[in-house]
Parts: structure tokens; sequence; C-alpha cells
């Protein structure tokens, strides 16, 4: 079993948050899946603090959110000390935002991107590791500036 992802939408996501949960699992990853759980309209933050703090709390997760544009879920998450979410949806971005700014939570917008091509910035982000070095310090002094705050 790889490692546990856990996941969030808001209404305007769920397709795509399914769609999603299930290539995870057939990829054998966790899953942890922190609502919404139908089309009902929500607000996307709830969401969003949930899979946070879960991911927050576990330095071996990550996280994956998805609604409408992928910013509010992105401006939201970012709330949450300890997480570096990046919202992408373009492939070299999923890659970059994983190696140079070692994000742990990636977001996306299902009314911007198709489902695989979500897949494919999914599988290519879990792919990447932080290259460290100068990347590590730039990422330590974003961390240094949180806790100042």
């Amino acid at each position: 079993m790889k490692s546990t992802i856990v996941i969030g939408s808001d209404h305007a996501g769920f397709q795509m948050k399914k769609f999603i949960i299930k290539k995870l699992e057939e990829a054998e990853y966790a899953v942890e899946d922190k609502g919404t759980y139908d089309e009902s309209s929500v607000d996307a933050g709830i969401y969003a603090a949930a899979v946070g703090e879960a991911v927050a709390a576990d330095p071996q997760k990550r996280g994956i959110l998805i609604c409408g544009t992928g910013i509010g879920m992105s401006m939201m998450a970012n709330k949450v000390k300890g997480i570096r979410a990046s919202l992408v949806s373009d492939l070299f971005s999923a890659e970059m935002t994983r190696a140079h700014n070692d994000a742990n939570v990636l977001c996306m917008g299902a009314r911007i991107i198709s489902n695989y091509m979500a897949w494919e910035f999914a599988q290519k982000w879990l792919a990447t590791e932080h290259l460290g070095g100068k990347y590590a310090k730039r990422v330590q002094a974003m961390m240094d500036y949180e806790n100042r705050r």
C-alpha cells in the first residue's frame, strides 16, 4: 500500500473527486474522503480545512482538493498552519509545485480541467519528490514566516 491521500471537494468538484478516488484506489493508495458526499451546494472551505488539518497532523499524508476553479480550496487550505497548497491546471506546474515548493496539498478546478487531466496532474504530483537543497531553504523560509505570524 502506498501513502495515504486525504481528499475533499465541494459540490462542483464532487464528480471529479469520485473519479480521482477510484483512480487512487486502483493505484493502491489509501484514501481518506473528507467530503462532500453529494452534489448539494456546500461551502468549500469546510472541506479544505478538513483536508488541511488531516495533512498538517501527519506529514506522511498528502491532500487533494477539488472545487469549481480550485481557487477557493487553495486559499482556504493555505490558512491551515503547515499547509502548502498549490492550485494547478497544467502538468509542469503539478511537477514543479512538488519539486520546488514541496506542496503537500494539490488543488484543482473541475470546471477548468477534465477528469483525465486531473488524474494526470495527480499522478505527476504524487510521483515527484521535493528536490531539497536551495529549494528546501526556500520552503523553510516560508514555514519560518508562517511560524512568526
